[in-house]
């Protein structure tokens, strides 16, 4: 936590620290105010799983990394601030079990406590397991340099700007999909619920997901620094959106940007595994069934589902 501190004072901000009596731990919060009385959040979690039955989980992955993408984007914003929107940035505590999903989980106490009226929240951002490459060694480059951004189908126009943004970055590949495809999985759970706009960034679980074996040396750096010139982008980009209010969308659904990107993922592996050319035709069937909307069939809603997870299960 002071190492969050102080980096946030090293960018030129006054980091205040908020209590999340739950979990005994402490939310820290900077603020960039705007000309509108509108926000974009941007938050990752700071904590870990710890120590346990002697051993160390570092937690390189889960979640310094995207700490750190954090602190940087903090650093040029404050450096040079955006158009329009105010920026809050939000290191959280307690978002490791126990505390996940529960009153105790930092940002879930945000929300409920919130420093800034949830209601002018036009974007959240949610980061975790952001620092490695996807894939085990071997796999394509543009395989291995993709993000994944889930949920921009829940607030209207946010899709059309993260495709618009999706291959800005050299070295990384943003791929949209729907956010039902996985259980909730991080801090945007606290938003998603309360119908704020959100976005969650992240590369997946990996064979080192929850174990000591999460250090530093099996994090792609140069992905995350084309991450944190990405998010400090679309940042920008959220801020200066000419919208008076973003509208969150309840029923918010697409399948066919889910498939689209599960095929783009597929298509360098199909030469490389059956198992890839599979889920690249099942993924290609599949779009042909799309409405116009970009919806599946409610006999097909689940097979986007099941894809995802053959493909993880695959990629761990």
């Amino acid at each position: 936590r002071e190492l969050v501190r102080e980096a946030f004072r090293a960018a030129g901000l006054t980091p205040e620290e908020q209590g999340v009596p739950g979990c005994d731990g402490a939310n820290l919060l900077a603020t960039l105010p705007g000309a509108r009385e509108r926000w974009v959040l941007v938050g990752a979690h700071y904590d870990h799983v710890g120590q346990v039955g002697g051993r160390t989980y570092w937690g390189a992955d889960d979640n310094a990394a995207a700490v750190a993408i954090l602190l940087e984007v903090a650093r040029r914003l404050a450096a040079h601030p955006p158009q329009g929107r105010g920026v809050l940035l939000a290191a959280f505590d307690g978002e490791e079990p126990p505390y996940f999903l529960t009153p105790a989980m930092g940002s879930e106490h945000w929300a409920r406590h919130p420093t800034v009226p949830l209601r002018q929240v036009d974007l959240m951002v949610c980061m975790d397991l952001v620092g490695h490459a996807l894939g085990p060694p071997g796999v394509p480059p543009e395989v291995a340099r993709s993000l994944f951004a889930l949920g921009a189908e829940h607030s209207e126009g946010t899709s059309t700007l993260v495709d618009r943004l999706a291959l800005t970055e050299p070295g990384l590949t943003v791929r949209r999909v729907d956010a039902e495809v996985l259980p909730p999985m991080s801090d945007y759970w606290a938003f998603w619920g309360r119908q704020v706009p959100f976005l969650f960034l992240t590369c997946g679980r990996w064979r080192h997901y929850h174990t000591p074996e999460d250090t530093p040396d099996k994090l792609d750096l140069p992905k995350v620094a084309a991450t944190a010139r990405w998010l400090e982008r679309l940042v920008r980009e959220a801020c200066a959106r000419p919208e008076p209010e973003v509208r969150f969308l309840p029923e918010g659904r697409d399948d066919a940007g889910t498939l689209r990107s599960l095929a783009d993922l597929t298509r360098p592996l199909a030469p490389l595994s059956p198992a890839a050319a599979q889920a690249l035709r099942t993924a290609e069937a599949l779009l042909q069934q799309c409405d116009a909307h970009g919806r599946l069939p409610a006999s097909l809603r689940s097979a986007p589902v099941q894809l995802t997870h053959q493909l993880e299960a695959a990629l761990f």
